[in-house]
C-alpha cells in the first residue's frame, strides 16, 4: 500500500528556515518564519506565562480530559478579551467559543462546520492571504475563491475593488477577513472601511469568518478587535478564529478558539453540538496545559497586567523597528519609496522587490525570506539592520 505514496512539495518557509540553519555566515538573518523574536534573536517565553506555569504546577491535580470543547474557564475568558465584557454579555447564550488546538485547529473546525451548514458553500479569501489558510481548510471539501485586496504597486488595500467583489457574494457563502495585522501584506481595514464591509455583508446575507491571529500586536489590545466587534454587535451570525501562539507566545502549546455567533440561543447550541462532534472526531479533546495558563493570566489582575505590558514592549518594538527601518532605507539613498512599512502594521510587510533580487539576498547575503518580499519585521534587531539595509542597496542599485 505504502509503495502508492508520492512525495509532497516541502513548504517553502520550512524549507527556507532548514537553509538558514545550514548557513555559516555570522552576519546571516532570518526574515521568513513568522514568530515573534526580541532583540537577541529569541523567541522569550513571557514573564506572565512563566508564573502561570508555576501556579499551575503548585495546584494542579489532574490530568484528566477535560472536553471536546475545551476548558469552560479559557472559553469564557477568550470571548471576553475578543468581545469586550458588554458586548459578550449582550450576546448571551447566541456566543459559543471552542477551544482548538490553536489557530490552525479553529480554522479546520470552522471549515468542517461550514461543511455541515453548507455543503455548497464558497470560502472567499483576500488575494493574498495567509499561504496556508486554503490548506488548512481544503480538505474539508470547500470550495475557494478570492476577493481584491492589496495592490503591490501601491502598498495599500484595493479597497473599492473589494467592496465591488464583496457585494457580488451570495448567501451562503463565506467571507474570509483578517481581523489585523494582515498576514502577508500588513496592510489593514481602517474603521470606516470596517464599517462598509459590515453594511455590506448585512445587505448580501453571506457569512463573515475572521481570523484574528495578532491581537495585540497592531495597535493594542482594543483598537486590534474593532472589526470583531462591531461584526459581533450587528451582524445575525459571525465565526472568530483566533490565536494564544502570538500574543502569549504560546507557539508549540497549541492553543486557539473558535468563537460562534448566531441569531438565537437555540441554534448555537445545536452549533455548538456539531461543532463538539467534529472536534471529537479529529482529536477528541484539546490539549490543556497552554488554555490554563492563558485562563490564569485572563482572570488574575496581576499577571494580566504583568502579560499586558510585555505585550505592549513586543508591540512597541515592531512599530520602532518600521520607522528605524524606512529612516535607514531612506539615509541609504535606496531606489524606491519604502515609506508604507511604518505604516503597516503587525509582523509582515512586503518589501515589494522581485523574485531574482530575493535570491540575490538570500544567496549572497544570507538575508532569508520567501519569494513574495514578504519580511518578518520581528526578525530585524539593531545588530543586523545594517546588514539588511546594505543588502537590499546591492540587490536593489
Amino acid at each position: 500500500m505504502f509503495n502508492t505514496l508520492k512525495p509532497m512539495s516541502a513548504d517553502p518557509i520550512l524549507g527556507l528556515l532548514a537553509l538558514y540553519r545550514e548557513d555559516h555566515n555570522t552576519h546571516k538573518i532570518d526574515l521568513g518564519i513568522g514568530i515573534y523574536k526580541d532583540e537577541s534573536g529569541e523567541t522569550p517565553v513571557m514573564s506572565a506565562v512563566k508564573k502561570a506555569e508555576a501556579l499551575i504546577l503548585q495546584s494542579q491535580k489532574s490530568k484528566s480530559y477535560v472536553a471536546p470543547t475545551g476548558s469552560a474557564s479559557f472559553n469564557s475568558a477568550i470571548a471576553e478579551l475578543l468581545l469586550g465584557k458588554d458586548i459578550n454579555a449582550s450576546l448571551g447564550k447566541r456566543r459559543a467559543t471552542i477551544q482548538a488546538p490553536g489557530g490552525c485547529g479553529g480554522l479546520r473546525l470552522s471549515a468542517e462546520f461550514i461543511k455541515k451548514a453548507n455543503s455548497n458553500a464558497t470560502i472567499w479569501v483576500s488575494d493574498p492571504t495567509w499561504a496556508n489558510h486554503i490548506p488548512l481548510m481544503k480538505d474539508a471539501g470547500l470550495k475557494f475563491a478570492t476577493y481584491p485586496y492589496y495592490d503591490h504597486s501601491s502598498h495599500s488595500v484595493k479597497f473599492e475593488e473589494m467592496i465591488n467583489c464583496l457585494e457580488t457574494i451570495p448567501e451562503g457563502d463565506v467571507v474570509l477577513l483578517h481581523g489585523c495585522c494582515h498576514n502577508p501584506c500588513g496592510a489593514d481595514l481602517n474603521q470606516s472601511q470596517w464599517h462598509q464591509v459590515n453594511e455590506t455583508a448585512l445587505a448580501r446575507g453571506f457569512t463573515v469568518l475572521i481570523d484574528l491571529a495578532y491581537q495585540g500586536l497592531g495597535d493594542g489590545l482594543e483598537e486590534d478587535v474593532f472589526g470583531v466587534r462591531l461584526l459581533a454587535k450587528t451582524l445575525p451570525e459571525l465565526i472568530v478564529v483566533s490565536s494564544c501562539s502570538k500574543n502569549f507566545g504560546l507557539y508549540r502549546e497549541r492553543v486557539g478558539a473558535m468563537t460562534l455567533i448566531t441569531d438565537h440561543p437555540t441554534k448555537t447550541e445545536i452549533a455548538t453540538s456539531v461543532i463538539a462532534a467534529s472536534a471529537r472526531a479529529m482529536y477528541s479533546m484539546p490539549p490543556d496545559h497552554g488554555a490554563e495558563v492563558v485562563q490564569l493570566i485572563l482572570n488574575n489582575p496581576v499577571l494580566r497586567d504583568d502579560w499586558s505590558a510585555e505585550l505592549a514592549e513586543m508591540r512597541n518594538r515592531i512599530n520602532g523597528l518600521r520607522i528605524q527601518l524606512v529612516e535607514q532605507i531612506k539615509a541609504s539613498d535606496i531606489d524606491g519609496d519604502y515609506s508604507f512599512i511604518q505604516e503597516e502594521k503587525g509582523m509582515f510587510s512586503f518589501l515589494g522587490i522581485d523574485v531574482p533580487q530575493v535570491q540575490k539576498l538570500v544567496k549572497e547575503h544570507s538575508v532569508y525570506l520567501v519569494d513574495s518580499s514578504r519580511i518578518n519585521v520581528a526578525g530585524i534587531s539593531n545588530a543586523n539592520i545594517g546588514h539588511f539595509v546594505r543588502s537590499l542597496r546591492d540587490v536593489t542599485s
